[in-house]
């Protein structure tokens, strides 16, 4: 894992531009994913401050992303934490790490108690991912989102600190 970097674009088209990766993420990630996207995308995330989006990378490839957006007002002591690698990285453990990492930073970084995913019901292996870095389900959200033309439910996932 490592800061997005001027250069990463054309690999973040190639990994981006999947339909498997995108029907487990919201609709602001594009499908199909262009050279256009990415250099918004990166336009925007290298003057992020503070820094909450990062690269997944393979050699020096960025073959995914993870982050987290700190919640605004009564919830400012949580983060919604959201991730996706290429297909081509799937079942190898990489996201395990990055999400396990970026959890770590982000409670050391921030005064954050709470981070929390939703993950769609059709998505197995994001809940796998989330179990495995220390997350609990603790909720089935039902009828809370529509993807690809369909109401589905979500799962939601958190994990605690003390402050």
């Amino acid at each position: 894992m490592r800061s997005w970097r001027r250069g990463d674009e054309a690999s973040l088209v190639r990994h981006a531009n999947n339909r498997n990766v995108w029907i487990n993420l919201r609709d602001r990630f594009p499908h199909p994913y262009t050279s256009d996207d990415a250099a918004r995308w990166m336009a925007w995330v290298l003057v992020e401050r503070p820094e909450t989006n990062f690269a997944i990378v393979v050699g020096e490839e960025a073959v995914g992303g993870v982050g987290y957006e700190i919640q605004p007002d009564v919830h400012r002591m949580s983060a919604e934490i959201g991730f996706w690698l290429g297909e081509a990285y799937w079942g190898r453990g990489i996201m395990t790490e990055a999400v396990r990492a970026v959890t770590e930073h982000a409670f050391r970084t921030h005064s954050l108690v709470r981070l929390y995913a939703t993950v769609f019901e059709w998505n197995p292996a994001s809940m796998r991912v989330l179990e495995k870095a220390g997350y609990t389900r603790e909720a089935r959200l039902g009828r809370s989102a529509v993807k690809d033309g369909k109401v589905i439910d979500q799962v939601l996932y958190a994990i605690t600190r003390e402050s």
